[in-house]
């Protein structure tokens, strides 16, 4: 068997705590050997407080997982693929398109991996989902990713910054799993709605059209308090498809077809040491493409301020 991978981690938040070292502790692919934040720290290894001091005291590391928000993962991106380590981006991959395309010419000419780890892709139903589609004559879809910040955000003033997404944090989740089981889609229109005090969206009407021009309608919210909803829905000619909770269950004209637990980042990892072990990247681009193309088409809607 291969050596371990031996990994650092950079940014140590709520998303690392909950998925990324859980999903490391029990992948016997890697070796977590660092971490790297400005106010978190992982007992039992080294911490550090950036990505530089990491990367000068502990040599040996083969690869970086990066969780900082998205409009600083560029900086440290470049510096660990400049070093020639193997690179695993959180989502959003970067703040912009251009940025996210300039690490994957960078991570080619220092022939090491760049990973954009889209981890609702990994959910249990998608890919059971993507098979019933391409089994299918699809008439529309629509897309429902409705949620509660207060619950899944708070306090957390950089994603309501420029460059921090805010109703598109967890709707490129949505278009992450949308771009992988529909045709190709392109936004004809959208409106964003702007709190008045707040520098990012807090809700999102999108329309889309498929390159057969089939209709697709994308509703997010983050204002839903009570049940979440993350959900995806196709009318086909095989019945009506709903794919729900994330991508975790599939249903077909109410009947469910497929449904387990999620497991989304040791399979992220999975794939990380695969590529790893390839020397290959993986870098989909088209869900952030979707986010930039509602910001440059979408109409802009001021609605009333927002408070935590």
């Amino acid at each position: 068997m291969s050596q371990p991978i031996k990994i650092g981690i950079v940014g140590v938040g709520k998303i690392v705590r909950d998925q990324h070292l859980p999903a490391l502790a029990k992948d016997q692919n890697y070796r977590l050997v660092a971490a790297a934040s400005r106010h978190g720290k992982v007992e039992n290894i080294p911490n550090f407080p950036d990505i530089e001091a990491m990367l000068d005291a502990v040599p040996e590391l083969e690869a970086v997982s990066l969780c900082m928000p998205p409009q600083f993962r560029y900086d440290a991106a470049r510096t660990a693929l400049m070093a020639k380590k193997h690179v695993f981006l959180e989502k959003p991959p970067g703040a912009t398109v251009s940025e996210v395309e300039d690490l994957k010419a960078l991570a080619a000419q220092n022939g090491v991996s760049l990973f954009a780890s889209w981890h609702s892709r990994y959910a249990p139903a998608v890919e059971a989902a993507r098979a019933f589609l391409n089994s299918t004559k699809i008439r529309s879809a629509a897309i429902n990713w409705k949620e509660d910040v207060r619950r899944w955000h708070p306090n957390q003033e950089w994603i309501w910054a420029p460059g921090g997404f805010g109703v598109f944090d967890p709707g490129i989740n949505a278009l992450s799993i949308a771009t992988h089981i529909l045709p190709p889609m392109l936004i004809t229109s959208a409106v964003l709605d702007f709190p008045e005090n707040r520098a990012s969206p807090v809700a999102a009407r999108v329309i889309f059209r498929t390159s057969n021009g089939l209709p697709v309608t994308m509703d997010l919210d983050w204002l839903q308090t009570g049940p979440q909803s993350w959900d995806i829905l196709a009318d086909t000619d095989k019945g009506a498809m709903v794919l729900s909770g994330g991508g975790s269950k599939l249903a077909i004209d109410g009947k469910v077809i497929h449904e387990e637990p999620e497991a989304e980042y040791p399979m992220l990892y999975r794939r990380f040491a695969e590529i790893v072990r390839a020397r290959t990247s993986d870098v989909d681009l088209a869900p952030l493409q979707h986010v930039a193309d509602a910001f440059m088409l979408g109409k802009r809607n001021v609605v009333e301020a927002f408070f935590d």
